[in-house]
């Protein structure tokens, strides 16, 4: 269970996860000792899962990302979950409701990538359908 000053401190860090704690107590009007156990315990009940570099628009934008949406059939949903989490170009995989059951962001360097990621996932035991959504540009990044 997380309290107001905790919804606070967790969104400072998502503005800037490497703040130090001394500015951190400072904006939220508390001791430095106070923000250390509330990032402690934070991290221990796994409210913080871990702290992340996010990458500049330069770094992003050296190559292409897309969205994958697959189908798959429902005894084999676990199974192409797992065989897409092998895949190192995927950063993140959702299930998400609607007419398919995953969608994968992916990011590789070229066009042709891309397209042999698609082909490496339409063989994927138990994918039924796949369509892809080539990501233009970023309008807004809360992470």
């Amino acid at each position: 269970m997380t309290t107001s000053k905790d919804d606070e401190l967790v969104g400072l860090l998502r503005l800037n996860a490497r703040e130090p704690v001394a500015s951190l107590a400072r904006k939220l009007g508390l001791s430095r000792t106070t923000v250390q156990d509330r990032l402690r315990r934070l991290e221990e009940n796994g409210t913080i899962a871990g702290y992340s570099v996010r990458l500049g628009g330069e770094t992003r934008a050296a190559g292409l990302a897309a969205m994958i949406s697959l189908g798959a059939e429902p005894k084999k949903q676990l199974d192409v979950a797992r065989a897409v989490s092998r895949i190192p170009q995927v950063e993140t995989l959702y299930a998400v409701s609607g007419k398919f059951d995953y969608v994968a962001v992916v990011r590789a360097g070229t066009a042709e990538e891309i397209d042999r990621l698609i082909d490496q996932m339409t063989q994927l035991a138990g994918v039924t359908d796949v369509e892809t959504s080539v990501i233009l540009s970023t309008k807004l990044d809360r992470r």
